[in-house]
């Protein structure tokens, strides 16, 4: 008996661990070095471009493909270490699915071209970073503008306003889709920590997935690694090579690697920047690498100018104070690289440095000897928890948020913040960034029966181009759908069928909802176990709920029932990706004997509960009040749920605490469950 038991806690030890293989299928990394999913190929019809096979690959054809136009196919004209290869004359501009025919097996790489009308005077940046996705549990607390780590928290902020869990999943999912839809950009950019844990394979498979949709959506985006990517192993399989460049027009983009807890480039990668910016001197440069290189300026911790120049002894010696430890070193050992790498800025008149690695928002405006302005700009995170909160901890703290941003740069080298100058009035803020994810909200389903999506809309009246994956045969239902919408497009790329539309989401909470006919089943929802199992009068408990939908979950959350009255809870999803188990922390229940009930309504408003008694429960007493101090809102991952289908402004708050743990309470449920028979039965003896 000790050894099944001793093997059940080893299965049980193993499940807590996130351990998903790649497939044995070729990846985009196999077979290409360049173009791949987070670095694009950028071109004019007719244009002459290059593409990089891996070592030994042999290419057979390229072509590219949209929702809307193609495919074409690319013609190549000079084989060789790189692929000289010709975009059609007749190619509609777009952003473009490549697919690739190789000895090493057939691969497509979303947003593998990029076809531009003509190149933009104006680049116009949406600037996300440290997104953070992770196939298990990390998740905040949002609420408005308010962001805490802990519901008991915000929910003394929130004045009866609508309290989210967001998970990280969702936020990047969130921050892609907005910036998919908004025509004030036409690239975003990423500046590292895109997956959570370097060897969560399942989670770049997600990115890969969100990728995908901005694609199918019409949206390019550009990736550098950050120290979360760290070793490589995977991101350059699924996502994009750790240094390289790319022109589009006027303007030259470089992508440093900065490594894991080394935090900045070596010396080899300025030297061959150098030569980059060396052969592009008609170029305005950008520099994507993950960790900030300045700590503080002339407004203290948030930024400020900083005058001087790095070919001066003195005046070096002067700028050390603000130099970040990432670059300069703890013990000033890496000075050598810093002042190389401002000495490139100066030289080579480095116009725009985007970083994020730090969770918070900062700007740094550098004037040289010249007078030239370099902007260094540094943004929060969008998809992680682990930040300042807002408002924040203590005294003098400085406060944060979800955050994403608008980032322009002429064909001058000129640099704005256009959005923040609109929305704060002052470059030099705490905040700097957008409230996005923040407050624009999606969470997707996606099964054999439809697809569906809620929006938790709070910026206003939002239109533009949405990209989804559907199963075949699904349509949208008008009579359950109430977001504004025109189907552009349907056309199935490799294994996916992506439908496009152009749509209008109100302010507010709504939904699309695209399936193979009416959905008249209620979801399945069980509660398998509590913990502690039994828990202490007022003292913290967690709630873990298991759940199976047809179609999709638009609302799930835990209902107390105590002393006559009921309050409500939000559910989150233990696990990023397709959730099946969903938990809810309870602040703690003033009662002897009480109701838990899981509660889960799919769009349909087919509506599923499932309870358990904790002690003994007077019979007499009924519930007479039914009290929401938590928001039962819910937020998961592609194919998620969301808080409860009320007005956002009506909405009141929740009560619940971060978890950053791994999404494996379902496997540990189940695990728990086949172990109690074992453990009553040794107790019998």
């Amino acid at each position: 008996m000790r050894r099944i038991v001793a093997s059940l806690l080893i299965l049980l030890t193993l499940s807590l661990i996130n351990v998903d293989q790649v497939s044995a299928e070729a990846l985009p990394g196999d077979v290409l070095k360049y173009p791949m999913p987070g670095a694009p190929v950028v071109a004019l019809p007719g244009e002459i471009v290059e593409i990089q096979p891996q070592d030994e690959v042999d290419i057979a054809s390229l072509s590219i493909v949209s929702v809307l136009n193609g495919p074409y196919e690319l013609d190549i004209i000079e084989k060789g270490a790189t692929l000289k290869v010709k975009i059609p004359e007749n190619v509609v501009p777009d952003v473009y699915f490549l697919q690739v025919k190789s000895s090493k097996g057939e691969i497509i790489i979303p947003n593998g071209v990029w076809v531009l009308k003509e190149y933009p005077q104006v680049l116009r940046i949406a600037h996300l970073s440290d997104t953070h996705v992770i196939s298990g549990a990390k998740f905040g607390y949002v609420c408005r503008e308010y962001f805490q780590g802990s519901i008991q928290k915000i929910q003394k902020l929130c004045d009866g306003g609508m309290i989210i869990p967001l998970h990280s999943y969702v936020a990047t999912d969130s921050a892609y889709t907005y910036w998919s839809m908004d025509d004030r950009v036409n690239v975003i950019i990423t500046t590292g920590d895109v997956v959570d844990t370097a060897g969560d394979s399942k989670a770049y498979k997600m990115l890969f997935d969100i990728i995908s949709t901005t694609t199918a959506a019409g949206r390019p985006t550009i990736i550098v690694k950050g120290n979360h990517d760290d070793p490589p192993n995977y991101y350059p399989k699924l996502i994009g090579p750790t240094d390289y460049y790319i022109t589009i027009g006027k303007f030259l983009i470089i992508a440093l690697d900065s490594h894991g807890d080394e935090a900045h480039p070596s010396m080899q990668q300025l030297e061959w920047m150098e030569n980059i910016l060396e052969e592009h001197p008609d170029k305005i440069p950008i520099v994507l690498v993950h960790h900030p290189y300045w700590y503080s300026g002339s407004e203290g911790w948030i930024g400020g100018y900083i005058e001087g120049t790095a070919f001066d002894d003195k005046s070096w010696e002067e700028m050390i104070q603000y130099g970040s430890f990432y670059w300069f070193g703890r013990n000033q050992e890496f000075l050598d690289i810093a002042r190389r790498f401002l000495q490139d800025v100066e030289k080579y008149n480095i116009k725009l440095i985007m970083s994020g690695h730090i969770h918070h928002d900062k700007l740094h405006v550098y004037v040289d000897k010249n007078g030239n302005e370099h902007w260094f700009v540094t943004l929060t995170t969008t998809g992680a928890p682990d930040k300042e909160p807002n408002p924040p901890s203590k005294p003098n703290y400085s406060p944060t948020w979800y955050g994403s941003n608008v980032v322009e740069i002429d064909e001058n080298g000129n640099v704005k913040l256009p959005e923040v100058e609109k929305m704060f009035g002052s470059l030099f803020n705490d905040f700097i960034s957008l409230p996005v994810p923040q407050e624009f909200i999606i969470t997707r389903w996606a099964t054999d029966f439809g697809s569906a999506v809620k929006f938790i809309n709070l910026l206003g009246e939002e239109s533009g181009k949405f990209a989804i994956e559907i199963p075949d045969g699904a349509q949208v239902d008008a009579s359950v759908t109430n977001v504004t919408y025109k189907l552009l497009g349907e056309r199935k790329i490799g294994d996916k069928t992506y439908e496009l539309f152009e749509i209008t989401v109100p302010k507010g909470i709504s939904q699309l909802v695209i399936s193979k006919g009416k959905d008249t089943e209620k979801p399945q929802i069980d509660i398998p176990y509590i913990t502690p199992s039994k828990p202490t009068k007022g003292k913290p408990f967690k709630v873990f709920i298991s759940l199976k939908d047809n179609l999709g979950v638009k609302d799930i959350y835990v209902e107390i029932e105590a002393n006559g009255v009921v309050t409500k809870y939000p559910a989150v999803q233990t696990s990023g990706g397709q959730a099946e188990y969903f938990m809810a922390e309870i602040p703690g229940v003033d009662a002897d004997g009480y109701v838990i009930r899981a509660v889960a309504i799919d769009f349909y408003g087919n509506k599923a509960t499932s309870e358990m008694t904790v002690g003994e429960i007077e019979t007499s007493t009924t519930p007479s009040t039914t009290e929401s101090p938590t928001s039962s809102s819910t937020t998961s991952s592609p194919s998620t749920t969301s808080p409860e289908t009320t007005s956002p402004t009506t909405e009141t708050p929740t009560s619940s605490s971060t978890t950053t743990s791994g999404g494996t309470c379902g496997p540990a449920a189940i695990i728990s469950l086949a172990l109690l028979p074992l453990i009553a039965h040794r107790k019998k003896k």
